[in-house]
């Protein structure tokens, strides 16, 4: 990954707001990094966003919690800006067209949090097998005993309920503790009615 690379600014408002949620008494530190006009300007590089996610990482399972809640602020934001005509239009689709206009809508997310992700998605039957490569959370030296790509199961999940249909996504296999060349995540989605599959895509 370049040093170069740029943060995505969803990315990086959602973070800084998953942690004045769980970790307010932490914030002024994470703040060192997510700093005022990194946030506002969409500046913040690599490097900052490492080192926050590493000592993310020391907080135990406050870093599960910041991650899921960040997640769905990212998804939330990221509905909220598209624009009100596409919004309705994937809205009034059938379950299985709306299913995959919305994982469009998660794939854009994605794409927006770092340039190198990437998220690819097979859907059959409800369930929903989604490839991510180059997850920014997973960038570890040393395997980690738990999965660390949390925030990309909370937003896709939340990205679908924009668009009434239920989700349940969990992390299958994160390449931060399988060491694999990529992470796998599992999606079972519904329709507004909790006994409507979305069918296969």
């Amino acid at each position: 990954m370049s040093d170069d690379a740029r943060i995505g600014r969803v990315l990086v408002a959602s973070l800084h707001q998953g942690i004045a949620d769980v970790l307010p008494d932490r914030l002024e530190f994470y703040e060192n990094w997510l700093t005022a006009p990194g946030l506002r300007e969409g500046t913040i590089g690599l490097a900052p966003m490492s080192a926050v996610l590493s000592f993310l990482r020391l907080e135990g399972e406050a870093y599960n919690k910041t991650m899921a809640r960040a997640g769905e602020y990212a998804a939330d934001w990221t509905v909220s800006s598209m624009s009100t005509f596409e919004k309705r239009v994937i809205s009034v689709l059938p379950t299985v067209l709306r299913t995959r206009g919305a994982f469009r809508t998660a794939r854009a997310l994605v794409r927006s949090t770092y340039p190198g992700s990437r998220l690819k998605i097979r859907l059959r039957r409800g369930i929903a097998s989604v490839d991510l490569r180059g997850s920014l959370f997973c960038e570890t030296r040393e395997a980690t005993a738990m999965p660390l790509c949390g925030f990309y199961a909370a937003a896709i999940a939340r990205v679908l309920h924009h668009f009434s249909l239920r989700a349940d996504a969990e992390v299958h296999e994160c390449r931060a503790s399988s060491r694999g060349r990529g992470c796998r995540l599992k999606v079972e989605v519904r329709g507004a009615n909790a006994g409507e599959p979305a069918a296969a895509a």
